[in-house]
């Protein structure tokens, strides 16, 4: 009877931690974001979507810009995952290699503009408090080892059957049209 009541208390305790964490946001970042996306917005509106368009394609010509500013100002103005419409100012030829520069800078730039990819900021700071309710760095690491570990196990075999049977369908497409 006790391990049901040390469960049901566990179970509990998840919820409670849950609320307590809500409350945190809703007293913390939450309001943090919703000023810096309403600071960027009126910025946008007042510069002109126009104005920001037309920069972004004469920068676009300089590969340095291209591959620095142009993910910067993306991910800034538009965030995650709307950053990635940018790519519209530049050839095909290369809006596979923005599309990498804008995808590896979302991380970087939430520590200093949280707002540019904030559903990343509430999975760092849970991972924070993490770290500080566990009291193990060890521990802690340990376990997302574990987690990452299953998680690479089930996207990899997902991934190969995808794969796989999409290599078989074209091979198939391809013997019925010659």
């Amino acid at each position: 009877m006790d391990f049901f009541i040390k469960l049901a208390d566990g179970f509990m305790g998840m919820f409670q931690e849950g609320a307590e964490v809500l409350m945190g946001f809703i007293t913390g970042i939450i309001p943090l974001l919703i000023v810096l996306i309403t600071i960027v917005n009126a910025f946008i509106k007042i510069v002109g979507e126009d104005r920001i368009f037309s920069f972004m394609k004469a920068i676009s010509k300089i590969t340095i810009f291209r591959y620095t500013l142009i993910p910067f100002f993306s991910v800034f103005f538009l965030t995650n995952p709307m950053c990635y419409t940018f790519g519209k100012f530049l050839p095909e030829k290369q809006k596979p290699a923005f599309y990498d520069s804008a995808v590896s800078f979302v991380h970087p730039i939430t520590g200093l503009f949280p707002h540019a990819n904030s559903a990343e900021l509430f999975i760092f700071l849970g991972i924070a408090q993490g770290f500080a309710k566990v009291g193990s760095q060890s521990r802690l690491a340990l376990m997302y080892l574990i987690v990452g570990l299953i998680v690479c196990l089930v996207r990899g075999v997902v991934t190969e059957k995808i794969t796989d049977f999409q290599m078989k369908r074209n091979a198939v497409a391809k013997r019925n049209v010659a």
